[in-house]
């Protein structure tokens, strides 16, 4: 076992397209990292699916490589900590073999079998008002009518696939399927089980299934994993697990984190009514409050947090990253550009993006490549350039693509701040997209919101994986976690360009209103 002056965390943060893996000081301090692809399997109406075991493959591979890298030595590791995509379902055996490939966040197949779960004789918005209203006073929340959410999967396999669901001994999430990996235990935990809106979170102190939710959705608690509280220490690694990463047997394993929770603890805004802005991927805005909130109708709700005894309002946007590397490897340029091209691919088009004027010649961008989850959830909406004339030019494209994100980011914090009853100045801005002055400007400007972005965005879930790990070996508190995390750069509003996006802002809503309809009738029966 390390010294306490050298000892780290292994943190793992599982994402949709890579798994990064970071070693990181009890103090936050990253020492280094590195990345392994994952392939993503995408499939007719709406299905999206990845090997669990290509998860472990690429942790094992990575691990071994940053141990080799001489960044920090095997026996400084104290302990590992994982933080993955949330809202997937791997469906194992006893032995916690996949009986099949895990279905992730973006896999809507189950939409049909969860309206017909929510739905009642007096339905509000696809809901029944009484189970809308016992989703509310239990949980916090309720399922998403897209399917997406764990409750859609397991409803899906039930129906669709019942010799699988039959073979199921246990429904995990990702990263719980990955702690069984590591230490042996089938369990999950208070803030990833969320998803599944079938346990009473009204008391922090005492989380547990509630049998009224589990009849009400048609889940099987003997299908569930056996739950334990946020920042658990679950044991050691097992033997197996650490010959295969190249660790002591001694390295204790915590229970982990959502991304999104987790991403929350990295980011610093650990107090209450701090708020945190992610860019990766997909997109969100959360913040730490005190009590229960909830917004159903906005999919917005206050769920246990990462950290002990804490609520997080949480909430998910679909496209947000996805669609700049979308716009570049599918329009731009193509599959035939060389995979060593894409940073210098990324770089140039922000230049030429930072040549195009606020509102990109009033070019505006829909972002919604896969649906939308939040603030409305609809499957149905799908993404495109409007106002688009003779004048417009790559830049334009990709600013437009960035402004775009940002007006539903807007769209989302809009809510959020009227859930959190406060108004969320300054913002922490994390993600791969934080990364670029450019986004970080605009999204100051469409908000009209201080940003700060973290130092090392892309790092903050392995950051926030490791402080909740520290906290529940006891080596940190909470209350250390903000002046843990630099400030890399601070974003004011440009008042020059306030009008302008307030004005756009407004015909970004209005395309949406004015389109759904469109959408849904070219899109239900494809929907994603």
């Amino acid at each position: 076992m390390s010294s306490s002056g050298n000892a780290s965390i292994l943190a793992i943060d599982l994402g949709t397209s890579a798994v990064k893996l970071a070693a990181v000081t009890l103090r936050g301090k990253i020492l280094g990292g590195t990345e392994e692809s994952l392939d993503l399997q995408l499939l007719p109406d709406g299905g999206a699916e990845q090997d669990p075991e290509s998860w472990w493959a690429a942790i094992v591979r990575g691990t071994r490589r940053l141990l080799e890298s001489g960044a920090i030595p095997a026996a400084d590791i104290v302990a590992v900590n994982v933080s993955s995509q949330w809202s997937g379902t791997v469906a194992v055996d006893a032995h916690g073999k996949p009986l099949r490939p895990a279905l992730l966040w973006m896999d809507s197949r189950g939409r049909e079998h969860v309206r017909r779960a929510a739905h009642g004789l007096v339905s509000v918005e696809g809901y029944s008002l009484r189970k809308a209203l016992t989703w509310l006073h239990i949980c916090g929340g309720a399922p998403t009518l897209s399917g997406k959410d764990p409750v859609g999967h397991i409803l899906y396999l039930q129906n669709e696939h019942p010799e699988i669901y039959r073979d199921t001994y246990k429904f995990l999430e990702p990263k719980d399927w990955l702690n069984q990996r590591l230490s042996g235990r089938m369990v999950s935990s208070h803030d990833s089980i969320t998803l599944h809106w079938v346990t009473d979170n009204r008391d922090l102190a005492h989380i547990d299934y509630d049998n009224g939710l589990l009849r009400m959705t048609g889940l099987s608690r003997e299908k569930l994993p056996d739950l334990v509280p946020a920042a658990t220490v679950l044991g050691p690694l097992q033997p197996e697990a650490a010959r295969a990463l190249g660790l002591s047997d001694s390295v204790q394993v915590i229970s982990g984190a959502p991304d999104i929770l987790a991403a929350a603890v990295g980011s610093g805004a650990v107090r209450n009514h701090e708020a945190h802005l992610c860019i990766g991927t997909s997109s969100w805005v959360s913040c730490h409050v005190p009590t229960k909130k909830t917004d159903i109708f906005h999919q917005l709700g206050s769920i246990p947090s990462a950290l002990p005894g804490r609520y997080l309002l949480t909430n998910e946007q679909e496209s947000a990253g996805i669609c700049l590397s979308y716009l570049k490897d599918h329009i731009l340029f193509g599959p035939e550009s060389a995979p060593q091209d894409s940073a210098e691919r990324y770089a140039m088009l922000v230049r030429e993006a930072e040549r195009i004027p606020a509102g990109s010649d009033q070019l505006i961008f829909l972002p919604w490549l896969n649906g939308e989850r939040s603030p409305v959830d609809d499957s149905t909406l799908r993404g495109g350039f409007l106002n688009q004339s003779l004048k417009t030019t790559r830049g334009h494209f990709v600013r437009a693509v960035m402004e775009g994100v940002a007006y539903n980011s807007r769209w989302l914090f809009s809510y959020v701040e009227k859930a959190a009853g406060h108004t969320l100045n300054p913002v922490r801005i994390i993600g791969g997209g934080a990364r670029s002055p450019l986004w970080c400007q605009i999204h100051a400007d469409v908000l009209g919101r201080t940003i700060q972005q973290v130092d090392e965005p892309v790092l903050a879930n392995t950051r926030g994986a490791a402080f909740q790990a520290a906290v529940a070996l006891g080596r940190l508190s909470v209350d250390e976690i903000p002046s843990l995390v630099p400030i890399a750069h601070t974003f004011e509003p440009d008042p020059r360009n306030r009008a302008l996006y307030d004005e756009l802002f407004d015909e970004f809503l209005n395309i949406y209103k004015n389109n759904k309809a469109i959408f849904a009738r070219l899109n239900r029966k494809r929907s994603a």
